[in-house]
């Protein structure tokens, strides 16, 4: 979803902007060209099971995407490459597009977390904290292990963007003895949602029986079976797994909700949890996580260091209206530190640095090495 406004956000702003991805358009949907929402999209897919988006050719077709581009008049003059932890098809993209000498920058949407040895001994095999790129990270958080495994890399923060004024919401009148705890999130293991469920379970049986607790968890993914179960074998009934709604459904759930509960502990930006705080609501959620950059621990909700902290946390303030109030009011003061107005200036000048580095560097020597590890760019900026 960001890479989609990030690219739509770039088109308004004047730039030309094509996506290159190997996650087709629909389940057994092998279109290649598409165009959503102005922007065309070419998608480099294979017939794999479950829709993998890997494709061991992407280096190949890549090129001859940009040689047709070169040839028609108008070369790619920016490539932004967005990756998470296992990306083949981005991290297999940037030999092609450094053998082609395009400008490149590269962002990490994940916290590598456990996976740091692994890029450390990918490093020793591809050299990749060496390509003549300009990295990058969602947070300062998630920018930590590049910086440390590339400290000569010239490595920036380019967050997610949001619009404040798209989830601004009028909060309804609540009743303080009723409270409405909110998640929104891809029910996907990363997310935790089994700990998740297992701390309401431990929140209702800390709070006062006088206090009548609701939550929804909105979202849907390979999770959402095994979260059903638990729901029922747990008898959790006053807790909702919503299934994945649409923006204006979770704007209404942010007018009626007191707090935003997250349980991931490698979140390494937490984009609806920064949704949720710029609607007014306080957002509950592991320290050390991208959450705490938007996020100030008794301002507008609180960072624990453990479950059993986030446990007591979310009990807390469930039981103390008050202290929800003042929380919810400080969340509506102020706005988020990072708008897309902000985003946008930051990419050019990640792209303005990507063209000094490349114009730079020694055309690498062909390799099928730097293939190994990744998934592609997602978007290639030419500016008009």
């Amino acid at each position: 979803m960001q890479v989609h406004h990030l690219a739509g956000r770039q088109l308004v702003a004047g730039h030309q902007v094509e996506v290159v991805t190997a996650t087709p358009r629909a389940r057994h949907d092998r279109t290649r060209e598409d165009v959503v929402d102005g922007v065309p999209v070419h998608r480099i897919t294979l017939d794999l099971p479950f829709e993998l988006p890997l494709n061991p050719r992407v280096g190949r077709e890549l090129a001859a995407l940009l040689e047709r581009a070169r040839a028609a008049g108008e070369p790619v003059e920016a490539a932004h490459v967005h990756t998470g932890v296992v990306s083949q098809f981005a991290y297999g993209a940037v030999p092609a597009l450094l053998a082609a000498r395009v400008p490149t920058v590269l962002t990490v949407h994940s916290i590598w977390g456990p996976a740091t040895g692994a890029f450390r001994i990918a490093d020793l095999l591809t050299r990749w904290s060496r390509w003549p790129v300009v990295f990058s990270a969602v947070s300062e958080v998630a920018a930590a292990p590049l910086r440390a495994l590339a400290p000569d890399a010239d490595v920036r923060v380019l967050p997610n963007g949001i619009d404040p004024a798209l989830w601004r919401v009028d909060p309804l009148p609540r009743d303080p003895d009723d409270v409405l705890l909110a998640s929104v999130m891809r029910l996907a293991p990363r997310k935790r949602c089994i700990p998740l469920l297992r701390m309401l379970g431990e929140v209702r049986e800390q709070v006062p029986a006088a206090v009548s607790l609701r939550a929804v968890v909105v979202g849907d993914g390979p999770e959402r079976a095994q979260m059903q179960r638990y729901v029922e074998r747990h008898d959790l009934g006053w807790v909702e797994l919503a299934g994945r709604w649409a923006p204006e459904a979770i704007h209404d759930l942010y007018r009626r909700a007191d707090l935003f509960v997250a349980a991931s502990n490698l979140e390494s930006f937490g984009i609806a949890a920064l949704e949720a705080r710029t609607a007014g609501v306080p957002v509950v959620a592991k320290a050390g996580t991208g959450v705490s950059e938007f996020v100030t621990d008794g301002v507008h909700g609180a960072l624990a260091a453990t479950d059993a902290d986030l446990v007591r946390a979310v009990s807390g303030l469930a039981a103390d209206p008050q202290r929800r109030a003042v929380l919810a009011a400080n969340c509506r003061g102020s706005l988020p530190p990072t708008t897309w107005d902000d985003v946008l200036r930051r990419c050019d000048a990640a792209y303005a640095a990507a063209a000094v580095r490349a114009a730079a560097a020694t055309p690498p020597r062909s390799s099928g090495r730097g293939r190994r590890v990744g998934r592609t760019p997602r978007s290639g900026s030419r500016p008009r």
